[in-house]
């Protein structure tokens, strides 16, 4: 396991549309390891293999302290709206107003290729579908519709 470093946005790799992953394998397990340590390092809610130089359909959240470790997630489906202030590690510095869906369910694969299916509502959909933005290339400055500085 190791801290990886966080790319920051203006690095062209935070806009790529990330690979499928077609091997469930000891490498993977790696990135997935690497990306829960960068961060509890970083104390964010949830990071992508974009945000550390990958570009591989990976994301993880951690939520009222569960991990969840998406592999190939997909979006089934979305209703409502709702917005709320959004910040990110790879764009430091500020936050802003994002709208998202309010309910949401997904489908992913874990470590090990096993499917499931999740369903979240509201902060905790919103997380999940920050981090999936990563995926295809999509940074929450992109659908910000207000900027609130950090102090």
């Amino acid at each position: 396991m190791a801290i990886r470093k966080i790319v920051q946005m203006g690095d062209p790799v935070l806009r790529k549309i990330c690979k499928p992953v077609t091997e469930f394998d000891k490498k993977l397990a790696q990135l997935l390891d690497d990306l829960i340590d960068t961060l509890h390092r970083a104390e964010g809610l949830g990071l992508a293999a974009p945000q550390v130089g990958i570009v591989k359909r990976v994301c993880i959240v951690e939520y009222e302290d569960k991990l969840y470790e998406l592999v190939n997630p997909v979006l089934l489906s979305s209703s409502g709206s709702c917005k709320d202030n959004e910040g990110c590690l790879s764009v430091p510095g500020f936050r802003g107003i994002v709208e998202r869906p309010e309910h949401i369910e997904i489908e992913y694969y874990d470590r090990v290729g096993q499917r499931h299916t999740l369903e979240a509502d509201g902060y905790f959909a919103r997380v999940f579908l920050h981090e999936m933005d990563h995926l295809d290339g999509i940074l929450f400055a992109d659908k910000m519709t207000r900027k609130i500085v950090d102090r």
